[in-house]
């Protein structure tokens, strides 16, 4: 099996040995022909032209100068538009808030020297929407001079820790930026795991359901990558089922309303099983309770003797 550079190359080897073979059956075309008294000079010229402008390519090709040269020609092509008046004069940017401008027109392609004839408004727009801030892009042109950028940029959905790093993320769970301490993040929920980021609604829509159990939320843990663990402010963890999500937050709420269950001196709540609620008790609660029962039990005994 080819390895990934050898894949690679060849398509480059491919059109290296399609471009050989032209220029060598070229070239004997143009010997035959050229023994022919048939052809005349005008034939002659233009396939001579015709020969050199392939060697021409197929020497770019081969060198690896051909982006360089596609350039070029743009460049020349963008200086004869722009002196026909069609030099993009007017950039009308919109929508945009985390993107910068600069990083807009270079993305679209659009430099000083462009004109508005050689832009391609397709290729801008799909190159915009590559960057993970943009969702969408509209690139339009109005001739003679004017350009139309119109963004609509993704919104931080939550934040995605995995392996030490948190990023921004969108909704749909694409990854948006790096985290930083900018205002506009400070109050997103976050999120823990391999799978988080796939499935962020679900678990930021059921606690926005749940509001008393949801502002006592510190991060959700994708467990498995098939149900959640709520890591909560005062420390404890809450293990939620794969299905019912809804239902045990709720119930939840009303436990800790009615016993102040999210208050007590507890580790776990385990919610997982539909018909019970489970709680380990912390080990000084444990060793408290230990020493309540041997207490009670002693006194159990004095009381009967």
């Amino acid at each position: 099996m080819p390895s990934r550079h050898q894949a690679g190359a060849a398509p480059a080897e491919g059109r290296t040995r399609i471009l050989d073979r032209a220029i060598i059956g070229g070239r004997r075309f143009l010997v035959g022909l050229s023994a022919s008294r048939a052809m005349s000079c005008g034939a002659g010229t233009w396939l001579t032209a015709l020969l050199f402008a392939a060697t021409g390519i197929y020497g770019l090709e081969r060198g690896g100068h051909m982006p360089t040269a596609i350039e070029t020609v743009r460049d020349m092509g963008d200086a004869a538009a722009n002196l026909a008046g069609f030099r993009i004069a007017n950039v009308n940017l919109s929508g945009q808030n985390h993107v910068t401008p600069g990083d807009i027109l270079a993305t679209a392609g659009v430099k000083p020297t462009s004109s508005l004839v050689f832009l391609d408004a397709e290729g801008a727009r799909t190159r915009l929407e590559e960057l993970a801030w943009i969702k969408r892009a509209t690139v339009q042109k109005l001739y003679p001079d004017r350009l139309d950028i119109q963004i609509v940029e993704r919104e931080g959905f939550a934040l995605w820790q995995k392996d030490g790093k948190i990023n921004v993320i969108a909704r749909d769970g694409t990854v948006i930026a790096p985290y930083s301490d900018d205002a506009r993040y400070i109050r997103l929920p976050i999120v823990v795991g391999d799978g988080a980021e796939k499935s962020v609604v679900e678990i930021v829509e059921a606690l926005s359901l749940v509001p008393g159990v949801r502002d006592q939320v510190r991060a959700a843990i994708r467990v498995a990558d098939r149900r959640w663990t709520l890591k909560m402010r005062n420390g404890i963890d809450v293990r939620l089922p794969e299905r019912g999500l809804v239902d045990a937050l709720q119930q939840l709420a009303v436990l800790d309303k009615d016993k102040s269950l999210l208050s007590r001196d507890i580790t776990i709540v385990d919610l997982r099983l539909p018909d019970r609620v489970s709680v380990r008790l912390s080990d000084a609660a444990y060793e408290a309770r230990q020493a309540e029962l041997k207490a009670r039990a002693k006194a159990k005994k004095g009381s009967n003797t």
